[in-house]
């Protein structure tokens, strides 16, 4: 096992990152965690065998250490301290996931356990989320539907008493999740939970590392070659401190929407990935409420031939602007010139201008 603080001044050392002095601040707590994951004791076994025909439980797990929730504006780093939690718990059972894709799939189990006639749908979930890991590292918690806020209390509840730490970013402080949201009274004690079984740490930074990697710096290359492609593939590194990338699995309408490549709110797509499939304006909010960056790899010339292609394209775009996701793109050509005849070129001009606007060094998601 490693410590977290030693990761940091390693990648510091190597130039993968730069000092922050609010990050440095928080390294204790991101240590503390790590070291009780690693000191966090198996799962309990089910009951079976004698134990079960004597009727006795299986014994109890141990009350799970606190756990982290660290908020802070965007490009603060908190998706790369979150990256440094999970490469210094080499030891540890664990898993990191975006927590839109974690509820998709904890949704999926409560159907099938309602299926299967399970009065309580909740526990068997969580039981088998907590026999798989001991440190459950969620990304960018942020909750807007009504199903999510209805169980999530209960499912951290159980994932506590089975011994599972929990450490989640978020954009919000605890107080503003769900805010507004129907029926929020009903959310409120969840939120009394997180502020008693994890430390609620703010990460107060001046620096915006993700603005000024790409503040003023060009973020629209055409044509599609080698050095657009080159480009584009510094720009991820830079944003996502050289992360592979895994794919972002979205729940639309019991849909799924998948992104090949995410991390630290950044996303990274082709153009077919996005326009090329039958997506509509309910995927393309999804994509922008979980995106601050959305990386879009050789965007066509748009025409006759790919009109349905385009017409999805104008639809994203105008979806992104709205949310003022930061757009970063390779294309055929400048965004004037990507539709010049036929159906729709005359409409496509307010889609140019629009991504003309956000290229702006200033464009972007509020912190």
């Amino acid at each position: 096992m490693s410590r977290v603080s030693d990761l940091y001044r390693q990648r510091i050392a190597q130039g993968r990152i730069t000092a922050d002095p609010a990050q440095a601040a928080v390294l204790p707590q991101l240590d503390r965690v790590v070291d009780a994951a690693s000191k966090a004791p198996p799962p309990p076994a089910a009951a079976s065998g004698w134990r079960s025909w004597l009727g006795r439980a299986p014994a109890a797990a141990p009350t799970a250490a606190k756990g982290l929730y660290l908020w802070g504006g965007v490009g603060r780093g908190k998706s790369m301290l979150m990256d440094l939690i999970v490469d210094a718990a080499d030891t540890v059972t664990k898993r990191r996931v975006h927590f839109h894709e974690f509820m998709q799939e904890i949704h999926t189990g409560l159907n099938e356990a309602r299926k299967n006639g399970e009065s309580d749908a909740v526990r068997p979930v969580a039981t088998r989320v907590a026999a798989e890991t001991r440190l459950l590292c969620f990304d960018e918690m942020q909750i807007t539907d009504i199903a999510d806020a209805m169980i999530v209390g209960r499912l951290f509840q159980i994932l506590f008493e089975q011994g599972v730490t929990i450490v989640t970013t978020s954009n919000r402080v605890p107080e503003d999740l769900y805010k507004h949201g129907l029926n929020r009274q009903l959310f409120l004690p969840f939120i009394t939970l997180i502020r008693d079984r994890m430390e609620v740490v703010e990460l107060v930074s001046e620096n915006d590392w993700r603005q000024g990697r790409v503040g003023g710096g060009q973020v629209w290359f055409a044509p599609v070659n080698a050095q657009a492609t080159t480009e584009m593939d510094e720009i991820w590194n830079d944003l996502t401190g050289h992360a592979e990338g895994q794919p972002l699995i979205l729940p639309v309408q019991g849909r799924q929407v998948e992104l090949p490549a995410h991390a630290d709110g950044v996303a990274r797509a082709g153009f077919w990935d996005l326009c090329g499939k039958p997506l509509g304006p309910a995927d393309y909010l999804a994509i922008a409420a979980a995106l601050d960056v959305l990386m879009i790899d050789a965007i066509p010339r748009l025409g006759q031939s790919n009109y349905n292609e385009a017409k999805r394209f104008v639809t994203l775009i105008d979806t992104l602007y709205e949310a003022r996701v930061r757009l970063i793109a390779s294309a055929a050509d400048e965004p004037e010139r990507l539709y010049i005849e036929g159906e729709g070129s005359f409409e496509f001009e307010r889609t140019a201008s629009r991504l003309r606007e956000m290229q702006d060094a200033n464009w972007g998601k509020p912190a």
